[in-house]
């Protein structure tokens, strides 16, 4: 929520983690040029989507207030069940307006802002998807999100091993599956967060690969609650 003098919500206070080397990108033009154009596709395989729904399902209750940070045209959410509200936040507004779960929505570059215009406890669960790699300052989105989650909600960062090279930190780009699972936590935690629950799976490729023993995009989550 905007305040009536248009600053906003106080930013939350910070805990560096990061040094300056591990929030450089190769490509340090504006993330909102570069996702100008919408990309309505699936940038995660369907054994991924299909076990991030089931964790969503055990996960979220059906009264929560959901904020699908980093959000695209689809959010993964159990079609099944009801929410109380979910907002959506991005970087393309046409992706946002095709996505069919969201009742509001806004833009937001958080490389430049990290400032979220959101009530302080005001959301139950914070859902960031394959979003958490290209953040340059994710100390201060955890600090935001540990602001505007309700005491005893929770966050859950989910990702595989795809991404856009050139998008993302050196952090993310020069470490693996579990440095990136131990750096998410450690960031979390660094902020307040409580402790992290991590994560890793293998899935299975949906059908014929599947039954020969082949793998989809592997499943990686960090959950932590709200103190």
């Amino acid at each position: 929520m905007v305040l009536p003098d248009g600053s906003g919500p106080a930013q939350a206070p910070v805990v560096p983690v990061l040094n300056e080397a591990e929030r450089f990108k190769l490509d340090g033009g504006d993330d909102a040029l570069f996702y100008a154009e919408p990309r309505l596709v699936q940038h995660l395989d369907a054994a991924f989507r299909g076990r991030l729904t089931q964790l969503y399902r055990e996960r979220i209750p059906p009264c929560a207030t959901v904020l699908d940070l980093m959000s695209s045209w689809v959010s993964h959410l159990p079609e099944d069940i009801h929410y109380d509200r979910v907002i959506g936040h991005g970087l393309n507004g046409r992706e946002l307006e095709a996505n069919p779960r969201l009742d509001s929505h806004w833009v937001q570059n958080l490389n430049q802002d990290q400032r979220l215009p959101l009530d302080t406890a005001s959301v139950d669960a914070a859902l960031i998807v394959a979003g958490w790699q290209y953040l340059q300052q994710p100390e201060a989105v955890a600090a935001e999100l540990l602001r505007v989650v309700r005491p005893r909600g929770q966050v859950i960062v989910a990702f595989s091993n795809r991404m856009f090279f050139q998008k993302a930190p050196q952090i993310w780009t020069d470490g693996g599956d579990r440095d990136h699972l131990a750096y998410v936590a450690r960031v979390l935690l660094a902020q307040g967060w409580g402790q992290p629950e991590l994560i890793a799976e293998a899935t299975r490729s949906p059908g014929p690969l599947g039954w020969l023993g082949g793998h989809g995009d592997p499943f990686f989550a960090v959950i932590s609650p709200r103190p």
